[in-house]
């Protein structure tokens, strides 16, 4: 049993992370069952299936790993993981006290307290998911990320269930455009994948340039990549790189919840979004995932 301790775990709530994760019955990388999150991992070319559940304590979250090749297991990447993924040293009450003076974001906080912001661990994953997920449904994002991800991650059936992880930069820069067309990709976002795997293969593209950069570097660092627009970049610095000012201006899930947090008629325009959000400065990123908490069923 591996502990991973939580910062300020009466901050925390493993139950409302795990509605966040719950969301889509199309996701193919973790699921829920009996009160555990549970994610495959590939460690030394190893399956490690993790089975993660709040302590009794609940100061820290205890993870449970079958281990079928009974390879070395490295406990310190495994909190990492776990620490990234949910945000486990993340200090709320600054966005807190924020919160409670704001009029949309009060009721959230006092509706969904203890939520972390679920990031993407893996920056691959996290850029090409937004690629995918441009001008699509979110359901139909869904779908074509499992038909990927089941095509071309890491497979290994743990305990009669079969478990994956996300495609390797270094096998997607292998493909051709017509590799994905069938799975319903279009011809744009194929090259744009192909062309982002290519550039993390080759070491063009690397999470540990992004990691030494502040805040607008980083964005205009991401936006000069093919398929990278605005909303794409803020939402990788928002959910892999958890840069706290990282704000998805155009996301279509924020505008909804704006307009229903505000009960108005229609969507919000592009320039009434930015003139609202313009206060949240240091607490957009998770303003808007709280914003995106609330459209997801009670």
């Amino acid at each position: 049993m591996i502990k991973v301790p939580i910062l300020h775990p009466e901050q925390f709530s493993f139950a409302e992370c795990l509605v966040f994760l719950s969301r889509s019955d199309r996701e193919c990388l973790h699921f829920v069952k009996d009160g555990y999150l549970q994610r495959m991992i590939v460690q030394d070319s190893a399956p490690l299936l993790l089975k993660i559940r709040e302590a009794a304590d609940k100061k820290t979250l205890e993870v449970q790993v079958t281990n079928p090749w009974e390879v070395a297991v490295n406990e310190t990447n495994i909190r990492q993981f776990v620490t990234h993924w949910l945000h486990l040293d993340a200090d709320m009450q600054s966005f807190y006290n924020f919160a409670a003076q704001d009029e949309v974001l009060a009721p959230l906080v006092q509706r969904y307290p203890g939520l972390r912001l679920i990031g993407i661990p893996d920056m691959f994953e996290a850029i090409t998911w937004t690629i995918t997920g441009q001008q699509i449904s979110l359901p139909f994002a869904y779908t074509l990320r499992r038909r990927f991800i089941q095509a071309f991650g890491y497979h290994a059936q743990i305990e009669g269930t079969d478990h994956y992880t996300y495609p390797h930069p270094a096998v997607v820069a292998g493909l051709q455009p017509d590799d994905l067309i069938p799975m319903q990709f279009s011809r744009s976002k194929a090259h744009y994948i192909i062309g982002i795997a290519a550039a993390m293969a080759d070491g063009r593209l690397t999470a540990a340039q992004l990691q030494q950069m502040e805040y607008t570097a980083a964005r205009e660092y991401l936006l000069q990549w093919k398929g990278i627009g605005n909303w794409s970049a803020n939402y990788v610095l928002m959910k892999y790189s958890r840069f706290p000012e990282a704000l998805p201006l155009e996301d279509a899930g924020l505008h909804n919840a704006l307009r229903r947090q505000l009960q108005l008629p229609a969507k919000p325009s592009l320039v009434a979004v930015k003139d609202y959000t313009a206060h949240w400065q240091q607490h957009a990123a998770y303003a808007t995932f709280y914003l995106w908490r609330s459209l997801s069923a009670e």
